[in-house]
């Protein structure tokens, strides 16, 4: 058995002995080889599947070049950093790498971290992909499970930076003309594909890089463009009542995005559904607000985007397409964390969370 093997099997007999009494582990993972372990992948890998305790990593500052992948099998695990900007976990893959078998990877073998465990936590870390400008889709993070968190970090690309993912795919398209509230869905709703949190974070991207189907809240978050593109492309499933809500967030750009030319979002599928609450939008922001899919224009007609107090210069309600909807005070006043995140197990993240 090489050093390697029977350091992860040394510390595989630890975790099994311990797990049954004590209710939290932390590992050290240190580039410079002042922690247990040098990378983060390792450290997740000598933890054991199953068990219910949380297992909490501690990454020391430094760049961490690897692409790393949360098994599903894994119990509840905090991953924290000192500072975001300090500790940084980024790979670089985009889609038209190429394979093994010589072809294109695609989008969704991008990404430099995967979380597909349930019940994940990360603070205070930059997760990113570290390819160049406009090359392809390139994601920073695949959030592919239930019950996650992260707070005070940073999330770095250009086009698909966070895609959120959990669940069945859209069914058929209805026949509809009007918006229906988020509180009200289209039918009895479906279980949640899978729902996120996200406070005082950090995102930035240029076209579509927030997507998916989850059910996800940033709240105090600021949302970053670097170019002229869109922020969100939800896919929201048939039923699931709540897509992307965006709590007290600050919409803002780079220096050299021209005015106007940045959209809220845009439907990746029939039932998407965005919501931007008080949040300030600067003067990248179109005053349309939001963009059909080209290729789909039907997507207009299922569609639930709606805003409430929006501020700063990208605010002009006057001038967004017909198709969104203004909330009253009644609608957004029902759309909280808790009753978006809530769920049947009435799931409540923390407000705030230190190491």
């Amino acid at each position: 058995m090489n050093l390697r093997r029977w350091t992860l099997s040394l510390f595989g007999m630890f975790w099994l002995i311990a797990a049954g009494g004590c209710a939290s582990h932390e590992l050290v993972v240190a580039a410079d080889g002042t922690g247990q372990f040098t990378t983060v992948q390792s450290a997740l890998d000598s933890i054991p599947s199953g068990g219910s305790n949380q297992v909490t990593i501690h990454v020391k500052p430094g760049i961490y070049t690897e692409a790393i992948v949360i098994d599903r099998n894994k119990p509840p695990i905090r991953i924290w950093g000192d500072a975001a900007s300090a500790t940084v976990l980024t790979f670089n893959l985009q889609a038209n790498a190429r394979g093994p078998d010589g072809k294109k990877i695609g989008t969704f073998k991008t990404a430099s971290t995967v979380v597909q465990a349930n019940d994940f936590e990360a603070d205070e870390i930059t997760f990113a992909n570290s390819t160049p400008r406009d090359i392809s889709q390139a994601l920073a993070i695949s959030c592919l499970a239930d019950r996650q968190i992260y707070r005070r970090c940073r999330f770095l690309g250009w086009q698909d930076t966070i895609y959120t993912n959990g669940g069945p795919p859209p069914g058929p398209v209805p026949t509809r003309t009007s918006f229906v509230p988020a509180t009200a869905p289209l039918i009895p709703a479906t279980p949640y594909a899978n729902r996120l949190y996200f406070e005082d974070c950090f995102i930035e991207g240029g076209v579509d890089f927030i997507f998916g189907n989850s059910t996800a809240v940033f709240n105090r978050c600021e949302i970053h463009s670097k170019r002229h593109g869109y922020l969100t492309a939800a896919s929201t499933p048939h039923g699931v009542p709540f897509g992307y809500v965006f709590m007290n967030c600050k919409l803002t750009a780079a220096p050299d995005v021209i005015n106007g030319t940045v959209y809220l979002g845009r439907p990746w599928r029939e039932y998407a559904n965005v919501v931007y609450l008080n949040c300030w939008m600067g003067p990248h922001i179109s005053p349309a607000g939001w963009s059909e899919w080209k290729s789909a224009p039907q997507r207009i007609y299922t569609v639930r985007y709606a805003e409430y107090h929006s501020t700063g210069p990208g605010a002009t309600p006057e001038h967004r397409v017909k198709w969104s909807h203004q909330l009253t005070d009644g609608e957004a006043g029902a759309i909280t964390v808790e009753s978006v995140l809530g769920g049947d197990d009435h799931w409540m993240p923390d407000s705030s969370s230190q190491p």
